[in-house]
């Protein structure tokens, strides 16, 4: 049995101490705010309830595999339901593509439908071309330890591509409208595609394979059964815990100091911005994490559009509306992400068609800033810097009996990759 230490109760921490308790370590898990779940959540006000951070997921079956190495299976704690479209896309020319999940067959009928011209085929060819990259990096890379003294040369080669993802999708999308589906998750996480590796364009064959789920409610629901998960598996929760800094000796991690004092550990996970910690900071000080983007929870009342879970506005600035919140009878509660921002977000709504002016009751701003102090660290985890970025996910941890986990750690802060990072962890460490 070892003494772990997990730093950050996000959702890459929470899922790597439920899977290292399960296996019989004695697992502390740290957290600096009053709850554990990170950006996982949700926002309350005056009836209305909004997720705090991501609202749905691909890949559901991390997080079947999650609960059920963890103790219950997660249909006896939660229900995930399909999303569907997946999201609408509207464009300033007035063209509208709602884009289903989960079938190439529909996302091909739905985009030659939209848009014509055999673009439909176009969209399809373009998303399965990632096929194998995904095989590939889920069975080298993502599903298990990397070993940079082992690793396959083509996997290394596929990794440390030049390519980016705007000059790919340039290369086989000719259709403008199409090239901003195929870069939106890209800039909406905050990151200038000519520096995102080519690659993660396999998100949106995770996507198209797999489809995108949510709780009813909302995912935010989520974190509540994460922390029963905690308690069912006796891990040790000191919340309002603020870590200063990793404990050292000759090299080797042996704990860490807290506010309540030093911590021993055999194993320490840092499942958190690396640079909170000094221990650690130095070693990321080029790298700079992706700021979020504003977000604006609006709880409004009346004549109001019916729209989808998720209509994405391309223009300038990129704005995203989400629909999955509850609300009063008679009510909705939506979410507005926004990107470029110069203008109040209920205006920049109303100038692109969705006008809710004299329908807003309540509303809650969350500034970028705002939610990196909330949060302690950007929950987009890393901007992609090119090379140097990838050369910093492949890097050994800085000192012996220390794992990092979240989404510092992971090639997208999304939840199934996020979650990988916990699995990846679990299975280094081994069990008790």
């Amino acid at each position: 049995m070892s003494r772990v230490v997990v730093v950050g109760a996000g959702f890459g921490g929470i899922a790597a101490a439920a899977r290292l308790a399960k296996l019989r370590h004695d697992v502390t898990l740290v957290e600096r705010r009053e709850r554990v779940g990170g950006a996982l959540g949700h926002v309350e006000r005056d009836g209305f309830r909004w997720d705090a951070g991501p609202s749905t997921t691909a890949l559901p079956a991390v997080l079947r595999d999650l609960f059920r190495k963890s103790g219950r299976p997660l249909e006896r704690e939660l229900d995930l339901v399909p999303v569907e479209p997946m999201r609408e896309h509207r464009f300033p020319d007035g063209t509208t593509l709602a884009l289903p999940s989960g079938s190439r067959a529909d996302q091909l009928e739905a985009v030659e439908a939209a848009l014509g011209g055999g673009l439909g085929r176009a969209w399809v060819d373009h998303v399965h071309a990632f096929a194998d990259t995904w095989d590939v990096l889920r069975r080298s890379y993502l599903e298990r330890p990397w070993d940079p003294d082992h690793a396959d040369r083509t996997v290394t080669t596929l990794l440390r591509t030049r390519t980016s993802l705007a000059r790919r999708v340039a290369r086989s999308l000719r259709d403008r409208r199409l090239r901003e589906v195929a870069l939106f998750p890209a800039r909406l996480d905050g990151h200038d595609p000519r520096r995102v590796p080519e690659w993660r364009g396999m998100d949106a064959y995770v996507e198209q394979g797999f489809g995108t789920w949510t709780a009813p409610g909302g995912l935010g629901s989520l974190a509540a059964v994460l922390a029963k998960r905690l308690d069912e598996r006796r891990v040790r929760v000191l919340l309002g815990t603020r870590v200063h800094d990793l404990a050292l000796d000759g090299g080797r991690t042996v704990g860490v100091d807290t506010d309540a004092g030093r911590i021993d550990a055999d194993v320490v996970v840092c499942a958190v911005d690396p640079r909170v910690l000094p221990a650690l900071a130095r070693g990321v000080r080029r790298a700079r994490p992706a700021t979020p983007p504003t977000v604006c929870h609006l709880g409004l009342s009346g004549d109001v559009p019916v729209l989808p879970h998720e209509v994405v506005l391309h223009g300038d600035p990129l704005l995203v509306v989400r629909t999955g919140g509850t609300a009063p009878e008679g009510g909705a509660a939506w979410t507005v992400l926004a990107r470029g921002l110069t203008e109040d977000p209920v205006a920049a709504l109303a100038r692109r068609g969705l006008d809710v002016r004299g329908r807003v009751r309540v509303r809650v701003d969350r500034s970028p800033a705002d939610q990196v102090e909330e949060l302690g660290g950007s929950p987009y985890g890393e901007r992609w810097q090119g090379r140097a970025t990838v050369d910093r996910l492949l890097a050994r941890p800085a000192y012996d009996g220390l794992l990092l986990a979240g989404a510092h750690a992971a090639v997208d802060p999304a939840l199934p990759y996020v979650g990988l990072t916990a699995a990846v962890v679990a299975e280094r460490v081994g069990p008790a």
